[in-house]
């Protein structure tokens, strides 16, 4: 009976030594590092990331991810909810992104900021339990790729497509046809060297031709210049002090004296005498009207003339 109790003592003993040296090892490697609750909202594809996985802000570890969720309040909208070390710089303009370690496909959180200014920081970014700070999450290395992917796939569809409406029947003759062009315009090239022989052989005459061309224009430009000579000779001569243009100057000078001479003294008197003989034939007008209304003046001699008024027997004449 007393070996009974020893021994059930004994394990209590052992049992609680054991519960006693795993809560001490718990209470030496507790984390005392303080944490603050951030999320990341995104609706983009999260493939690989799983709670617990590594948050990283610029290649250094500073937390962990707690927990991912759907948005209750928007349909497709996902929460990832994180801890991260107080102290850590997440401020208004840090982003998330996925990040991938080596070839496992394991995704962690990598966080950045996407202010490179030193100098001007951008301010911390409020956290509380109550109020959450958000941390917005871009797109990573393997969706811009994808995204990329799909696009070049697109446009080598696109291409293809082309590729095929250019290898078409129609097409196709076309283009047997154009090569047959480029084939007879080849010929023909090839046969204009032959057709230029002729041609190129009248060269050197056509040459000899030009020269003695050049040679007569030479010629006539030395007559010419012997010409223009000639009248220059005959221009100075005309323009000299004895010569023909000076003596036409001069006859034309004395002309314009005697005319000057005939407009002073005679041409008044050719007007005076020209007024006396309107005179004169105004009375022989007015004596031939009077012949013409009393013929018989010639003998009786002229009517006496009228007394007018207020002269000796003057009558009034009557109504």
């Amino acid at each position: 009976m007393e070996n009974r109790s020893y021994a059930l003592m004994t394990g209590v003993f052992t049992i609680a030594l054991l519960v006693a040296t795993v809560l001490v090892g718990l209470w030496l490697n507790r984390d005392k590092t303080e944490l603050s609750p951030y999320e990341i909202v995104t609706t983009q594809s999260i493939p690989g990331l799983n709670p617990q996985a590594t948050v990283r802000y610029r290649g250094l570890e500073v937390g962990r991810v707690d927990e991912i969720v759907f948005d209750p309040n928007v349909a497709g909208q996902i929460l990832i909810r994180l801890s991260v070390e107080e102290g850590s710089p997440i401020t208004t303009t840090t982003f998330a992104s996925l990040g991938y370690q080596g070839v496992t496909g394991i995704a962690f959180i990598q966080l950045d900021d996407q202010n490179t200014d030193a100098r001007k920081p951008s301010p911390l970014l409020k956290t509380e339990k109550e109020h959450v700070g958000r941390i917005p999450l871009r797109p990573g290395l393997l969706d811009q790729l994808e995204k990329r992917g799909l696009a070049l796939l697109e446009r080598t569809e696109e291409i293809t497509a082309r590729v095929n409406n250019l290898m078409s029947d129609e097409n196709q003759q076309t283009i047997i046809g154009a090569f047959d062009n480029i084939s007879k315009a080849a010929a023909a090239y090839g046969e204009i060297p032959q057709k230029l022989g002729p041609t190129i052989d009248r060269l050197p005459a056509l040459a000899e031709k030009i020269d003695r061309s050049a040679d007569s224009f030479g010629a006539f430009s030395d007559s010419a210049k012997a010409t223009a000579d000639n009248f220059d000779r005959l221009a100075t001569g005309l323009q000299a002090p004895d010569g023909p243009l000076n003596r036409l100057n001069g006859a034309i000078d004395s002309l314009t004296g005697v005319t000057a001479d005939l407009e002073a003294e005679t041409l008044p008197h050719v007007v005076r005498m020209t007024d006396e003989a309107r005179t004169a034939l105004r009375s022989v007008r007015r004596t031939a009207d009077s012949l013409s209304d009393r013929p018989q003046s010639i003998l009786f001699g002229a009517p006496d003339a009228q007394p007018g008024p207020g002269e000796p027997g003057f009558v009034a004449p009557t109504k």
